[in-house]
């Protein structure tokens, strides 16, 4: 019997309702309960694919395609379980679905409205798909009092209501500021909140209450009078030294307890085995060794715009014993300033992925430095195509290489060296793009297939010949090239299997330089760093041993 657990905000955004579900989904697995983490998302953009990262941080890809919100990495690196296109959903999707169907007639002429019919088709999103879950866990995006988050507030009262409450616990994540002024939290924001909530028919069964530092218990005490619950089930969550804290830290706080006691199935003689997440926490916490990164981007301003190539980095030196110090680097200011200067002290090179032409040339600046130096590179979508242009630019004798993305004329003999995908196979089907399409999903998106050269890097990183890996990108490297680019170093070590699309390139003069077309970053897990990532964070290390002992 499948349970429903929906996690709501109060007081302010970015508390972290996403870590608070995913951590749960974890404890929950814990304790041999299958799981499913779903985000519910009251924006109105049909997803998050066409948004600026420095306001809504990364794109999550899903296996099967899906641009996400980035908390469904979360939820998969926590717990291990791939997420798909029915785990998110915006009010964007959610309406342009209704309006499809009373185009269709499917309302039979009757009047359209929130209630029933938007509510509806939240509640039908809700528990749709699923098949052997214990409990879904449904996280619902923004804060209470936002006007567009009102109809899933409702849908999710509704589910209270015919699934009965012994179905369905609801979890209010709120904030207990610290003024440091007077030397004080207050309880008042969540009061408020929760008020707020009880006002629109959703009444908290438990309070996950954050805080940068530990809540006294009679201020707990205190909000559990005034928001008429249990003294137990108001659980601190105070700021850690890591994400990964987050599982141990909330079940010695009690909230997967409470959990289990409100669906009446807590066993005290059962506990979670954690010691996975311990150990990872241990292994943080004192490291043998430390690299410096730098990442040369275009959205460094907000850490969040890349979270899943954060979180992969911090995995790999998990597994390496090492912390991996990333400094994020503005790509515009290569440009403009001495690119030396900007890289003194780096033990490794990332360009990321990115879309538009700003910064560009800073990149390439970049990516030049790390080849001539013997600096480990890594390139990642755009950062594999600006390789191929630099190696192209400079090795190659391709004075004006480029890419269509940023000057539509011809460059070559063959057109532009990178340009826009117009065809290629997804599954049994073949995808067709024009230049004039709409930009949201219409890029190569989530898994496909790659066959890896043996005797390359690539096949001694993977140890296999054949992986599969997710893609987000409009654009691809012109084979055509691939012969007079080989011939000046760069080997095209990974091929789609017809050997249309180049998937991963990599200098052979190197001492580690890799470039792949795919997001390796999305499926990596602290359990599992991703190999690349892995392979890469060794390199670093590697190379700044070479360093000290020249």
């Amino acid at each position: 019997m499948t349970r429903y657990i929906f996690i709501t905000g109060g007081v302010v955004s970015s508390l972290g309702k996403g870590l608070a579900s995913a951590a749960l989904g974890a404890v929950l697995q814990a304790r041999g309960y299958k799981v499913r983490l779903r985000k519910l998302d009251p924006y109105l953009n049909i997803d998050p694919g066409t948004m600026n990262p420095n306001q809504h941080g990364e794109v999550f890809v899903t296996e099967d395609g899906a641009e996400t919100d980035l908390d469904l990495g979360h939820y998969e690196r926590f717990t291990g379980v791939d997420a798909y296109k029915g785990d998110n959903v915006t009010a964007g999707q959610i309406y342009s679905t209704l309006l499809s169907k009373e185009r269709r007639g499917d309302y039979l002429g009757g009047t359209v409205q929130v209630i029933p019919h938007v509510t509806d088709l939240i509640k039908e999103f809700i528990t749709s798909n699923t098949k052997d879950e214990d409990f879904v866990l449904c996280e619902i995006g923004g804060t209470v009092g936002d006007i567009e988050g009102l109809p899933f507030f409702e849908a999710i009262r509704q589910l209270g209501y015919t699934l009965g409450q012994d179905k369905v616990c609801y979890i209010h994540v709120t904030l207990v500021p610290y003024i440091a002024a007077a030397q004080e939290l207050k309880t008042k924001p969540t009061q408020h909140s929760v008020k707020e909530l009880r006002s629109i028919g959703v009444t908290p069964h438990i309070l996950l209450c954050r805080a940068e530092r530990d809540i006294p218990a009679v201020e707990r005490a205190k909000i559990a009078l005034f928001c008429n619950l249990k003294e137990e089930n108001v659980i601190q969550a105070p700021d850690l030294n890591t994400i990964y804290a987050a599982p141990t830290r909330y079940h010695a706080e009690g909230l997967d307890v409470q959990v289990l006691k409100h669906f009446g199935l807590y066993d005290a003689t059962k506990q979670p085995n954690l010691e996975n997440w311990q150990g990872i926490v241990q292994s943080l916490a004192s490291p043998k060794h430390k690299v410096s990164v730098a990442i040369v981007g275009k959205y460094t301003g907000i850490g969040d715009a890349y979270k899943s190539l954060g979180e992969a980095l911090s995995h790999a030196g998990i597994a390496n014993q090492v912390e991996v110090d990333v400094h994020w680097l503005d790509a515009k200011g290569f440009e403009t300033r001495n690119v030396a200067s900007q890289l003194q002290g780096m033990d490794a090179i990332l360009v990321p992925g990115g879309f538009g032409s700003r910064g560009v040339e800073g990149k390439i600046a970049a990516i030049k430095y790390a080849r001539e130096n013997g600096i480990p590179y890594l390139g990642i979508c755009l950062g594999m195509q600006l390789a191929v242009i630099e190696t192209a630019r400079h090795l190659a004798g391709m004075e004006h290489a480029g890419s269509s993305e940023f000057d539509s004329a011809d460059q070559g003999e063959y057109g532009p060296l990178v340009g826009l995908m117009t065809e290629w196979v997804s599954g049994n089907a073949k995808e067709k793009r024009g230049s004039q399409d709409n930009l949201g999903g219409t890029m190569r998106l989530g898994a496909f297939p790659c066959a890896i050269k043996k005797g390359t890097l690539a096949h001694a990183i993977y140890g296999s010949e054949n992986i599969s890996e997710r893609h987000r990108h409009r654009y691809e490297v012109n084979t055509a090239y691939i012969p007079v680019l080989e011939k000046a170093g760069l080997q095209f070590s990974g091929l789609s299997p017809d050997g249309a699309l180049p998937e991963i390139a990599e200098m052979k003069s190197h001492p580690w330089f890799v470039g792949v077309q795919f997001h390796p970053e999305l499926k990596s897990k602290p359990f599992a760093p991703h190999p690349l990532f892995k392979s890469y964070v060794a390199a670093a290390l590697a190379y700044k041993q070479q360093q000290k002992a020249a």
